[in-house]
């Protein structure tokens, strides 16, 4: 989408103080073509330190901060629970959006929101920066070499102790784990396409008061393919070892990465995979958003791709829920032009 009424710097403000809200804020004061503008948070210390680091000026809503006066681009970097509720305000003041995946937590307000996005003719772009990273970038370059693909484990465990008492430990505010952590599915649905069944179980440790100390999600999925692919994800107090591991099998070989390291095993041969560090992702998505409103550039993921993977999350959502395997060629196209 390119915009020629742009009066550059294009001026942004971002909803949120963590992590990625300083990663996005670094990446716009860095680019002379934007201008950050206001940012809200939710602990006022936090925000202050953080409107003092860039600069910026603090307001006390996100309701406030998407309605303020000139301001093309709203960076939403908060709860997930919230994203679609923002993310639809900020369309229909007028502003174009960028947002952390999920989407939304649920796939028919997603949808919505892509609908609505085209009708108000504003950019609405979800992040999803694993695909920009090293890793998948060497994986997709080498899958040929490993044959056909038939199996796929995808492994990610993040030891804490103690947990905190965050909004990525409570059930509502952080969402359904593959669906909070979506590039999970993702990334198999954007190397192996379409799945067409779903098997999933999860088991929460709960503390008090919609949070946990850990979580524990594994799902089995069937692609159209023939592919069948399990992916696990659990955090909190009760793991001990950190593990992202990913596992490629295939009828010529078999493709292992173990964080951001790679092998071919081809029998007794091992070749090594040369990935590029996970750096500056933050930067490329935000750098790629500007050319894309400036200059018209295509992005590197589709809406339609990120719904997608959605969808998938809420099947393995609705199986861990139904304790039935949930069959995805049911699934329509649920965007409305």
């Amino acid at each position: 989408m390119s915009n020629s009424s742009f009066s550059l710097p294009i001026q942004v403000v971002i909803v949120g103080t963590g992590f990625a809200a300083r990663k996005r804020a670094e990446a716009v004061q860095a680019d002379q073509r934007s201008n950050l503008v206001a940012v809200v948070g939710h602990n006022p210390e936090i925000t202050q330190a953080f409107c003092q680091d860039f600069q910026v000026k603090g307001v006390d809503s996100w309701e406030e901060l998407v309605n303020l006066p000139d301001v093309d681009l709203v960076i939403i970097c908060t709860i997930n629970r919230d994203h679609s509720a923002i993310a639809q305000s900020a369309l229909e003041s007028g502003k174009h959006v960028v947002v952390e995946y999920p989407l939304a937590l649920d796939p028919t307000e997603a949808a919505n929101l892509i609908t609505l996005a085209r009708k108000q003719q504003k950019l609405l772009h979800v992040e999803h920066i694993e695909l920009l990273g090293g890793l998948h970038q060497g994986m997709k370059k080498v899958l040929k070499e490993a044959g056909d693909i038939f199996f796929a484990s995808y492994t990610t465990i993040v030891p804490q102790y103690p947990a905190p008492k965050r909004w990525t430990y409570h059930h509502q505010m952080f969402g359904f784990p593959f669906t909070a952590a979506l590039s999970r599915i993702h990334r198999l649905t954007d190397l192996f396409g379409k799945v067409k069944t779903v098997s999933c179980q999860t088991r929460f440790w709960d503390t008090e008061a919609g949070y946990y100390r850990s979580c524990f999600t594994q799902a089995q999925l069937r692609f159209e393919s023939g592919l069948i692919a399990e992916v696990t994800y659990g955090k909190g107090e009760t793991f001990q070892e950190r593990t992202r591991n990913f596992t490629l099998s295939g009828d010529r070989g078999n493709l292992i990465f173990i964080g951001e390291e790679g092998k071919l095993i081809r029998g007794e041969e091992e070749i090594p995979i040369e990935i590029e560090p996970r750096r500056n992702l933050f930067t490329k998505d935000t750098t790629l958003v500007l050319d894309n409103l400036i200059e018209g550039k295509p992005l590197y993921v589709s809406l339609e791709a990120s719904l997608y993977a959605l969808q998938v999350a809420d099947a393995a959502r609705e199986s861990a829920e139904t304790g039935k395997t949930v069959e995805l060629s049911a699934i329509s196209d649920i965007i409305r032009n």
